[in-house]
C-alpha cells in the first residue's frame, strides 16, 4: 500500500486515474451484500502516497463494497477539492436527477459498470446495462467505465462503438499477460482503442500478471500505447483491494502489497518517449475528467 523508496520524477499535473477510499464504517457503512471487506483506506493516507510520488491529481472510483451508496466517494471528492480530484460513481437507471446534480457538483465525471465482480459473461445482458447507464449520463458529458473480462468486452464491442459517451476499460481491458497477444478478444479491443472509441487504464497489474514484478505485461502495455497513445490512462488501484482473499465476505481481506513507484517506472520504460508519458499521466486525464475546466 506504500510508494517506493526511489520514486520517479513525474510531470506536473500527473494523475492517478484509479483509486478508492474505504472510510470509517460507522459513518460510511459497507453494503450488507458486498463480496469482500477491505481494510480502512483513508483520504489522508492516499494524499501522503501521492505527495511522496509527486502525483497532483486523482480519480476516486466507487468500489463495489459500497454498492449504490456513493457517500464515501463524494466525501473524498469534497475533502480533496475539484482542483485536485474527480470521481467515478456507481448508479442504476433510476437514480434521480437531483442526485446526479449533486455528484456533478462534487466532481463526478463518470459512472462505473462493474461486470467482473460477478464474473458476468452474458453479452446481451451486459450490453443492455451499458446502454441504459450511458443514456442516463450522456447529457452531462460523463463517461462510462467498464470493468469486465476481455472476451466480454469484445463481445460487446459493436455496442461500445455506438454508445453516446466516452468509454474507459479498466485494468488493461481485462487482458492477462500469460495469454499473450493471441488471447481471446484482444483484436476487437485494440480496434476500439485505435478507432478512439475506448480508453484503457494501464492499472492494477497484479490482476493481469503472473509475475511479482509484472514485467510480463510489457508487450501488452506497449501494444495498447502504440494503438492510440491519446486513449491511455494510468492508475494505481490504491489501496489495492484483494477480493476473495478470505472465505467470508465479512472477513477483512489484506490488500495486495504493491510498489507504486515501481509501476510508474515501468510505465516510463514502456512509453516510447517523454511526450507519450506526459499524454498518459497529464493530457489524457485532463481531457477526460475535465481538470482545469
Amino acid at each position: 500500500m506504500t510508494g517506493s523508496t526511489t520514486n520517479p520524477t513525474l510531470p506536473p499535473g500527473a494523475c492517478d486515474c484509479h483509486t478508492h477510499v474505504f472510510l470509517d464504517e460507522h459513518e460510511f457503512p459497507l453494503s450488507p451484500s458486498r463480496r469482500y471487506t477491505p481494510p480502512p483506506a483513508s483520504i489522508d493516507a492516499l494524499s501522503r502516497l501521492h505527495a511522496g510520488l509527486g502525483i497532483e491529481r486523482v480519480v476516486i472510483v466507487q468500489p463495489s463494497v459500497y454498492g449504490l451508496d456513493n457517500a464515501a466517494t463524494l466525501h473524498a471528492l469534497r475533502v480533496l477539492g475539484k482542483g485536485r480530484a474527480r470521481g467515478v460513481a456507481v448508479i442504476d437507471a433510476e437514480v434521480p436527477e437531483a442526485t446526479l446534480d449533486e455528484m456533478t457538483a462534487a466532481g463526478v465525471r463518470g459512472v462505473r459498470v462493474n461486470l467482473e465482480i460477478d464474473r458476468e459473461s452474458d453479452s446481451a445482458r451486459s450490453a443492455e446495462q451499458m446502454r441504459r447507464i450511458a443514456a442516463r449520463v450522456a447529457p452531462r458529458g460523463w463517461h462510462v467505465q467498464i470493468y469486465a473480462s476481455m472476451p466480454l468486452i469484445a463481445a460487446c464491442s459493436a455496442v461500445i462503438r455506438e454508445l453516446p459517451v466516452p468509454v474507459v476499460l479498466d485494468h488493461y481491458a481485462g487482458a492477462h499477460a500469460s495469454r499473450g497477444m493471441d488471447q481471446e478478444g484482444i483484436g476487437a479491443v485494440l480496434d476500439l482503442v485505435a478507432a478512439g472509441k475506448a480508453y484503457v487504464k494501464l492499472s492494477a497489474p497484479y490482476r493481469c500478471s503472473a509475475r511479482a514484478d509484472h514485467a510480463d505485461l510489457e508487450s501488452l502495455a506497449r501494444r495498447f500505447i502504440q494503438a492510440h497513445p491519446d486513449r491511455m490512462l494510468w492508475g494505481s488501484d490504491w489501496p489495492h483491494p484483494q477480493p476473495g482473499a478470505k472465505p467470508l465476505a465479512t472477513d477483512v481481506c489484506p490488500p495486495f502489497v504493491v510498489d507504486t513507484g515501481h509501476a510508474l517506472r515501468q510505465l516510463r520504460r514502456w512509453s516510447p518517449d517523454e511526450t507519450t508519458l506526459h499524454r498518459i499521466l497529464v493530457d489524457n486525464p485532463e481531457r477526460l475528467y475535465g481538470f482545469g475546466a
